[in-house]
C-alpha cells in the first residue's frame, strides 16, 4: 500500500479541520451574531391606567400592536433595535362596547395622540445593555411622536422567548393625556409597555 508523502497528509488534516470549524462555526452562536425579530409573534402591549376625579366611572385601556421590525445582537457590545408602525396599533378594551372601542381607536391614532400620518413609526434604540441578576437593563432612546428621549428596559429571557417592561409618560413626548369631563374623568400621564419577542 503507497505511503503518502508528508505534504499530502498536511494538506488532508488542513482540510479536515477546515470542515470541522465549518461545521462548529454553523452549529454555535457567534459572538456579536445579529438575530432578527420574528414579527410573526413578536408584540407590544401598552396599558393605560385612568385618573381623575370620577376615574371609577372611566376605562382603562389595553392596546396591542405587532413589532415589524427589530434586531438583537449578542456579544461584548449587545445591541436591540426595535420598530413599531404605530397604525398597526389596536384597541383591545374587552369591556367597552364595539363603538366606543372605534371611537378609542380613532383617537389614538388620530392628531390628539399618537398622529400617526405625521408620525408613523415608533422607534427604540439601546445605547447600552448590561446585566441585571437573572436578566439585562437595556438603556435606550424611544423616538414616539417626533420625540426621541431616554427610557430605560427591564429584560428576561426564558427559553426563545424575551419579555421586557417600561415605563413613560406622555408628556415627554409632547402628548396630552386625553381627557372629558372637564378633566374630571382621564388617563394616566404614565405608560406601561410590555413587549414579547421571538427569535426568527
Amino acid at each position: 500500500m503507497p505511503h503518502e508523502h508528508p505534504t499530502e497528509m498536511v494538506m488532508i488534516l488542513l482540510r479536515k479541520l477546515t470542515v470541522i470549524g465549518a461545521v462548529l462555526a454553523w452549529c454555535l452562536p457567534a459572538t456579536g451574531q445579529l438575530r432578527v425579530i420574528d414579527p410573526a409573534r413578536s408584540t407590544v402591549t401598552i396599558h393605560v391606567g385612568k385618573a381623575g376625579l370620577f376615574s371609577a366611572f372611566g376605562h382603562e385601556h389595553e392596546v396591542r400592536g405587532p413589532i415589524a421590525l427589530g434586531t438583537i445582537t449578542a456579544g461584548a457590545a449587545p445591541r436591540v433595535e426595535l420598530t413599531v408602525h404605530a397604525a398597526d396599533l389596536k384597541v383591545l378594551d374587552p369591556g367597552v362596547k364595539d363603538s366606543e372601542r372605534a371611537e378609542i381607536q380613532a383617537t389614538m391614532l388620530g392628531p390628539q395622540v399618537l398622529d400617526t400620518a405625521r408620525f408613523p413609526e415608533i422607534r427604540f434604540r439601546s445605547t447600552r445593555v448590561q446585566r441585571d441578576g437573572a436578566g439585562w437593563k437595556v438603556e435606550g432612546e424611544l423616538t414616539l411622536h417626533g420625540q426621541t428621549h431616554p427610557v430605560t428596559v427591564t429584560a428576561r429571557q426564558a427559553g426563545e422567548r424575551y419579555t421586557a417592561t417600561a415605563a413613560f409618560k406622555q408628556t415627554a413626548f409632547g402628548i396630552a393625556p386625553v381627557s372629558a369631563g372637564g378633566g374630571t374623568v382621564k388617563v394616566k400621564d404614565e405608560l406601561r409597555l410590555e413587549f414579547e419577542i421571538y427569535l426568527k
